[in-house]
């Protein structure tokens, strides 16, 4: 985790009234913890294996969903296609490259919608539905949760 990271974790908590983070993988550790004034107390060290993240719900970490690009609004029959990992939500597979999918595109349950980053892997996320792209749920590079809707489709 560089210092990048770091302050990207830093900014969700303040956006998101997170007094601690607490994060451990494989070597590394780091604990994030913010005073009633607002400051920022950071510890860093090595450790045993294990992943903990603790103060507040995951959930609470992502920011609140977005509408991206011009949608039609989204019925009540539609169909979500929904994060399957925690990680941040790239709707192209390289900044130089077009949307994998716009709202009105057709897809069906092999179609690649968008890249989900997580841990430094990019992960190809398929629609696994068969139907059109009404809605997308969230702004381009934005942080993603597990669960949380990336698509509305309506099923064909």
């Amino acid at each position: 985790m560089d210092l990048k990271d770091i302050k990207a974790v830093i900014d969700l908590m303040k956006k998101n009234a997170i007094t601690e983070f607490e994060l451990e993988k494989q070597e590394f550790k780091i604990k994030l913890k913010r005073g009633g004034n607002g400051g920022h107390a950071v510890q860093a060290y090595d450790e045993q294996p294990t992943v903990l993240i603790s103060g507040a719900p995951v959930a609470a970490l992502s920011a609140p969903a977005s509408t991206a690009g011009s949608a039609p609004a989204a019925t009540s029959n539609d169909a979500d296609i929904k994060s399957p990992m925690i990680g941040t939500f790239y709707r192209a597979p390289s900044p130089e490259s077009g949307n994998y999918v716009e709202v009105g595109a057709e897809v069906n349950p092999d179609t690649v919608v968008c890249i989900i980053e997580a841990m430094k892997v990019m992960n190809e996320i398929k629609a696994e539905v068969r139907g059109v792209i009404t809605q997308v749920c969230l702004d381009n590079a934005k942080p993603v949760e597990f669960g949380q809707p990336l698509f509305k489709v309506r099923p064909l």
